[in-house]
């Protein structure tokens, strides 16, 4: 089918282009911008009058929950939810259940997300077998199933003996490693940022260097072996100096942050809400603002959400207790244009780190408009006011803090492959 896309401003960072033009799609992929290719007199024209065409966003951190604990969520019921806010490219993490350390494991998500014909799903495959840390998984057997890279996301491996081993490995076949820097032994059992607000409220405190201990050793052993590294949601304003010291030095290292890091600190816990409950946590409004300056500097390429949905009574629990994490996948794009109203960063750099940004830190092609590639792409108005309604969401998640906020700024319509996969109601 031919789609013939009018009026709208185009901008898509990766080809620099910020522009009331034209968008011709032909079998699945863009064929043109700007001046219509032959035959394309009967196409069928969508007038974007008044809305930005975005490249479809790609999120680094979708947690689908299928399979294992679909009373949190599904593959279906995200993806609709992805499609809903923009994205149309989602990475997911290896932490199902079971584990996604076999092949076979790989294949059913990437089956069940083909059939739910939502966004393009990338799973992440295990490290090591069941993510225990000890034996390594069959990192290539994985790969070839499908899986873009491979992590033990947040579980501690047994000894850095094991890790170094694995990055061996994985540095031998190219393969890129994703690393969540945390040291378990500092982090255990707490749920706040380490400072004034966790101690005047009683809360266990997860210490800064339980970060940078933790991403300094990593970064020691990317140097040592070589291997292709992305560091996932830093948290921390030292971290921030410590991958713009790895890249100065010529380490192939990648890095993204979730969301609402940039946009909130730890001032939201005095009232103990657990829908601010999430992992690494919200920290000082320096660690906030320095990691706005690493996007700023190009030292964080990514922003993503980490959607995590849980079900309701993962967070009517007393804060500590409760599963942390936020689903806020939705509203991924309307939270970070939240930036640019604090004057903090241009939307231009935002689009970004939300598309082309997060696409080369994992090798996808995806996040751009340019001719030839796949035609994913949102239609945005930037002007509407809307509120998230509770009732009207579509992850199944129950946990976002942002329920019943008036957003500026909602995607009206998403095409995954030219084929329209959400409209606003």
């Amino acid at each position: 089918m031919k789609l013939r896309i009018q009026n709208g401003r185009l901008i898509d960072p990766s080809q620099d282009i910020d522009a009331v033009t034209e968008l011709f799609i032909d079998n699945q992929k863009i064929v043109a911008i700007g001046e219509a290719p032959e035959g394309f007199e009967n196409a069928e024209v969508v007038d974007a009058s008044g809305q930005w065409i975005l490249p479809g966003l790609v999120d680094l951190a979708v947690a689908l929950r299928e399979p294992g604990q679909t009373q949190k969520g599904s593959i279906a019921t995200e993806g609709r939810a992805a499609v809903a806010g923009g994205i149309t490219t989602l990475v997911c993490p290896p932490d199902t259940r079971p584990i996604v350390d076999t092949p076979a494991v790989a294949a059913l998500i990437q089956d069940k997300a083909d059939e739910a014909g939502m966004a393009n799903v990338f799973p992440i495959g295990a490290l090591t077998q069941g993510l225990e840390g000890a034996q390594l998984s069959n990192m290539v057997a994985l790969t070839e199933a499908g899986c873009i890279a491979l992590s033990n996301h947040r579980h501690p491996m047994v000894s850095t003996k094991v890790l170094s081993r694995a990055l061996e490995y994985a540095a031998t076949h190219d393969l890129l490693v994703v690393f969540h820097p945390d040291e378990s032994s500092l982090s255990e059992g707490g749920c706040a940022h380490e400072g004034l607000m966790s101690t005047m409220h009683g809360l266990a405190g997860i210490p800064e260097e339980a970060e940078t201990i933790a991403l300094m050793r990593d970064l020691l052993l990317v140097e040592k072996t070589g291997v292709r590294a992305h560091f996932a949601r830093l948290s921390c304003a030292k971290s921030v100096e410590m991958i713009a010291d790895a890249k100065a030095s010529g380490l192939d290292v990648t890095a993204d942050v979730a969301v609402h890091n940039l946009l909130l600190n730890d001032q939201v816990l005095g009232g103990f809400d657990g829908h601010f409950h999430v992992l690494p946590p919200l920290r000082s409004d320096e660690d906030r603002l320095t990691l706005i300056e690493g996007i700023k500097a190009g030292v964080i390429t990514a922003i993503c959400s980490d959607h995590q949905p849980h079900e309701k009574m993962a967070k009517t629990a007393p804060f500590a207790a409760t599963e942390p994490g936020m689903a806020n996948v939705e509203v991924l794009l309307p939270l970070a244009m939240l930036l640019m109203d604090e004057g903090d960063l241009d939307f231009t750099t935002v689009l970004k780190c939300l598309t082309s940004g997060p696409a080369a830190c994992f090798g996808l092609e995806a996040g751009s408009l340019s001719v030839g590639s796949f035609a994913d792409f949102t239609l945005f108005d930037s002007t509407v006011r809307w509120t998230w309604d509770y009732e009207g969401r579509r992850t199944k998640g129950h946990n976002s803090p942002y329920f019943g906020e008036e957003f500026v700024g909602r995607v009206l319509t998403t095409y995954i492959s030219g084929q329209r996969v959400y409209q606003v109601a």
